[in-house]
């Protein structure tokens, strides 16, 4: 058998298949290091991989591990092996491992290395797309918030100096615990892909890419298998691709994937087709309406692209985007993030099995064997009645919990060391204005403006940029702002700082002298402290009534003694406004249900405990109770993923989001 060059007209570096019939094999947990003779590489004459020194081609799906508790990874796992899957694709999300400078996270939930091993033992290889830039419908497209704390905005994915300082040492940190993972070293990892989708980035610097291939050859060795990933257009692809990796695509629904091929073929005239996100649904906004697609379609066009021998990756399920939570939306008018784009995937994002995943198992089915094991049931759900929440502090209250900046003008919140969350920021007027503009032209991304208790309105970003206000001389002006998610996608990456951007007019006087009130506590990534501060949120006695001044809610339900009767459960929130909800003291999500679609946060069952449980709100906007009528959450044993939108808004959402 003649083997080709690396990578078609790339190529450059010869690759010698060795012939093997060996299998990986996990002994006491642990990769054996002592094979050597395990390869991957590339038939150029018939098309195909070789794994081994046998042809072959992957089906394969993407999981997200950072998107899914550790407590249910084999069960996704095991769903998609059954499904006839030979392989799992997932990202890295830089900002999960490392949420400060510094400070790495690779246990718990953020064990990496764990779920590939966990994905070896069900039986699937792997293929990581460790960036450094993921999109992902993720915070910030995978990079953390701290890189936009400099001295100066940073040219991303360039190769701008202090931008590649920080992704060198990631890669310092992150490669070496990939490289005895690799396929060659007994692991699972058979592929991995250089950046994501760059071709669609404005920048097309070719040293950046090739600085990065750098990187992971200097770690990885001369023979880890790289390629690219980019969209079925020449101009994509020609910024995306480079020598030494393979060129890849990827497309959607399609009646005529050979037509899709063709753009691969430009830059691969030879060499296994590839598309390497095959997309079974499509994302969900806030305010726009549950998108779906359709599932005999999806399972026809995948039938055509596996016939034409095509490998293929398709998203089997995701799950909210928020960095840090299971579910919620950040907005962004650019590329609004999902609320949940899974309820519409093979899998949904509690594990459950969907018409569409027996469509494509069935599909699969006629190219290769599926493997004799029963597929894993849907887990059970709870439904666990309601929860009467009463109200603790505003943030009013717990200004003195908070660590105060002063400073003549506004800072955003990187610069403070804030990298999502919320900040307050405090003026003292010094003179009575009546019915005065007060203007707000960059806050990011919602503002909301109280002459100290008494709301006056909201700043939205890329919307409502002023508003009228009555206020006395030595009255404060708060304005607490939302950082509802740094752009994921685009050109607008470089311009993501979050808070009070430019100078607040009143009267078309700037405002000087100002205090600022960062949550910190509610980004450390140290759990600790982040109940520590919830529990005094619930416990200072408020002096304030309003229900417009964002507060928090606070009350307990009750589950089974036994464990084993506590279910994953959905929390419905279509009574509440806006805001953020913690399950003892874990961070769920945001809900904002009359934006919709999402109105129901899925809560998975290692969030609670037998006995007694705790739910705490940070309402934003206005709770739906008051001293005769109690605040109430219900937790439900089924989603709402299509509910809270009304034509106007997605007529105008829609705009925002075309011109964006």
């Amino acid at each position: 058998m003649e083997i080709s060059k690396w990578s078609g007209l790339h190529g450059l570096v010869p690759f010698v298949i060795l012939l093997c019939c060996l299998t990986p094999s996990l002994q006491a947990n642990s990769i054996s290091n002592k094979v050597k003779n395990y390869t991957f590489g590339v038939d150029y004459e018939r098309n195909t991989f070789v794994k081994d020194g046998k042809p072959f081609r992957y089906v394969s799906g993407s999981m997200h591990y950072f998107r899914t508790p550790k407590y249910y990874w084999t069960d996704r796992l095991q769903k998609m092996y059954a499904a006839g899957l030979n392989a799992v694709q997932t990202y890295i999300a830089w900002n999960y491992h490392e949420p400060l400078p510094g400070v790495y996270r690779f246990s718990g939930d953020q064990d990496l290395v764990g779920f590939i091993k966990i994905a070896q033992e069900v039986g699937l290889n792997v293929i990581l797309r460790p960036g450094p830039y993921i999109d992902a419908e993720w915070e910030f497209g995978g990079f953390p918030g701290w890189l936009l704390n400099s001295t100066r905005k940073l040219r991303l994915r360039t190769m701008d100096p202090e931008y590649i300082q920080h992704i060198d040492k990631w890669f310092d940190k992150l490669l070496p615990m990939l490289k005895p993972l690799l396929h060659e070293n007994g692991g699972p990892i058979i592929m991995l892909q250089v950046e994501n989708e760059y071709g669609s980035y404005f920048e097309c610097n070719h040293d950046y890419i090739r600085h990065l291939e750098h990187k992971f050859r200097e770690h990885l060795g001369p023979n880890a298998f790289l390629f690219t990933t980019d969209g079925d257009g020449d101009g994509y692809m020609k910024c995306g691709t480079l020598q030494g990796m393979y060129a890849t695509c990827d497309f959607g629904l399609t009646m005529d994937p050979a037509k899709n091929f063709k753009v691969q073929r430009h830059f691969e005239p030879k060499g296994p087709l590839v598309n390497s996100e095959f997309y079974t649904g499509w994302l969900d906004n806030w305010g726009l309406t549950h998108h779906t697609v359709d599932a005999q379609q999806f399972a026809k066009s995948l039938d055509l692209i596996l016939k034409l021998g095509a490998n293929v990756n398709m998203y089997m399920f995701e799950g909210g985007s928020d960095f840090g939570f299971w579910n919620g939306a950040n907005f962004s008018p650019y590329r609004p993030n999902p609320t949940s784009y899974d309820y519409d995937a093979p899998l949904t994002e509690a594990g459950d099995i969907t018409k569409k995943y027996h469509l494509i198992r069935n599909v699969i089915a006629k190219y290769r064997d599926l493997p004799q094991k029963p597929i894993p049931p849907s887990v059970p759900k709870g439904s666990y009645g309601g929860a009467f929440l009463r109200k603790g502090a505003s943030i009013l209250d717990l200004l003195p919990e908070f660590q105060r900046t002063i400073s003549q003008y506004p800072i955003f919140m990187e610069r403070l060391g804030l990298y999502f969350g919320f900040t307050l920021y405090r003026h003292k007027l010094k003179k009575s204005v009546v019915n005065a503009a007060l203007v707000g032209k960059v806050v990011r991304d919602r503002g909301y403006v109280f002459v100290d208790e008494e709301k006056m309105g909201v700043f939205k970003r890329e919307k409502t940029f002023t508003m009228n206000i009555t206020a006395k001389s030595g009255q404060y002006l708060n304005i607490l702002v939302e950082n509802q998610g740094h752009v994921t996608f685009g050109n607008t990456i470089n311009d993501n700082r979050k808070g009070i951007l430019q100078n607040i007019s009143i009267a078309k006087q700037n405002l000087t002298d100002w205090e600022m009130y960062p949550f910190y506590d509610l980004q450390n990534p140290n759990f600790t402290s982040q109940m520590l501060f919830l529990k005094k949120a619930i416990t200072f006695p408020s002096k304030f009534t309003s229900l417009e001044l964002p507060s928090f809610y606070y009350g307990t339900f009750n589950l089974p003694p036994d464990e084993d009767k506590i279910y994953d459960t959905y929390i419905d929130m279509k009574d509440w406004t806006k805001g953020q909800i913690f399950v003892n003291y874990h961070n769920l999500g945001r809900y904002w249900p009359k934006k919709g679609p999402q109105v129901r946060l899925y809560v998975p069952k290692t969030f609670l405990k037998p006995g007694q449980n705790s739910i705490i709100l940070f309402e934003l906007e206005k709770a739906p109770c008051n001293m005769s009528s109690p605040c109430l959450v219900r937790f439900m044993d089924q989603p709402l993923i299509d509910g809270g939108v009304t034509v106007t808004e997605h007529e105008q959402l829609s705009v925002e989001v075309k011109h964006g």
